[in-house]
């Protein structure tokens, strides 16, 4: 992967923090100075924490698990939503439904409710409905769409959460605390870092700060799933090798075991014969081997 550049992240504007009355002290590690009341973000902090972040999601993604990108800023919605789509990450850009992680079994309920519209509207019974039913039900797919249609195919609880401002989403941020699920997140100077386990100081109000760094994320995941890709391939080629060694193995065990079964019965007929030979051989030449049958003589009277 392609390591952030100072001149990227200079000419995004990630360096751009709030006004100082507007700081979290503990940013502080990663303010550079303040000019014009404003805090300036250091860059270099930021690099490392990126390439920190790059890492450990490469690494999830590498697994076969799954991130959840969290950003309801108008200036972000579509920036990653255009962006992850792309890798096929499920993402929540509308509206965070509470409950989303803690309650997640009720979301799962609304998932399959959409499912079950679907098969109706696609079924011929759709057309005996009323018109004033239809529309209620396409109003319902609707808005189960615009909530959760990003999350349809999230069977299960994601392995990360990606957010881009934790103060706006602060309770997807105490969702996946409260689940121990690991958070990747842009953190501005009015943010608490502390909170997120993979902090990205950085502006989140500036959109090309949002999409520089959420590519990078992306870029990371695309790394992963096609080192899993390759892995699994050469473990499929490893088996269909091994495999066919095995079956070979047992062509040559087979033939080895024809080999010994004739020779077997080739020696046992020549003993068997040689045998036969020797005792006929034996009973004619031993005298008085065989005594003739009859009645055995009684006593004189």
């Amino acid at each position: 992967m392609a390591r952030t550049t100072f001149e990227e992240l200079l000419d995004a504007g990630s360096h751009f923090g709030h006004l100082k009355r507007k700081w979290n002290p503990n940013m502080a590690p990663y303010i550079f100075m303040e000019r014009n009341g404003i805090h300036i973000i250091d860059l270099y902090k930021t690099i490392a924490k990126i390439d920190e972040a790059a890492a450990a999601m490469k690494q999830i993604t590498k697994s076969g698990k799954r991130v959840l990108f969290v950003a309801t800023k108008k200036q972000a919605k579509d920036i990653v939503a255009e962006q992850v789509k792309a890798v096929g990450m499920p993402y929540v850009t509308e509206r965070w439904p509470g409950g989303m992680l803690t309650n997640f079994a009720t979301i799962r309920k609304a998932v399959r409710k959409m499912s079950s519209i679907d098969k109706l509207m696609s079924s011929p019974s759709y057309e005996n409905i009323s018109k004033r039913e239809r529309l209620q039900i396409a109003r319902e797919r609707a808005k189960l769409e615009k909530n959760l249609g990003s999350i349809a195919d999230l069977g299960r609880l994601p392995a990360a959460l990606f957010v881009v401002d934790i103060v706006k989403e602060h309770i997807a941020i105490a969702e996946a605390r409260k689940l121990n699920i690991p958070t990747f997140a842009i953190v501005d100077t009015n943010s608490d870092p502390n909170l997120v386990d993979f902090p990205i100081p950085a502006n989140d109000d500036a959109s090309k700060s949002i999409s520089l760094i959420v590519g990078k994320m992306v870029q990371a995941i695309e790394e992963g799933l096609m080192e899993r890709k390759i892995d699994r391939d050469k473990r499929d080629d490893d088996r269909d090798d091994l495999g066919q060694g095995a079956l070979d193995r047992g062509f040559d065990d087979l033939d080895n075991e024809d080999d010994d079964l004739i020779g077997g019965a080739e020696r046992t007929r020549s003993k068997g014969v040689a045998g036969e030979d020797s005792g006929e051989e034996g009973r004619r030449g031993k005298p008085g081997g065989r005594k003739p049958l009859g009645k055995r003589p009684g006593p004189r009277k």
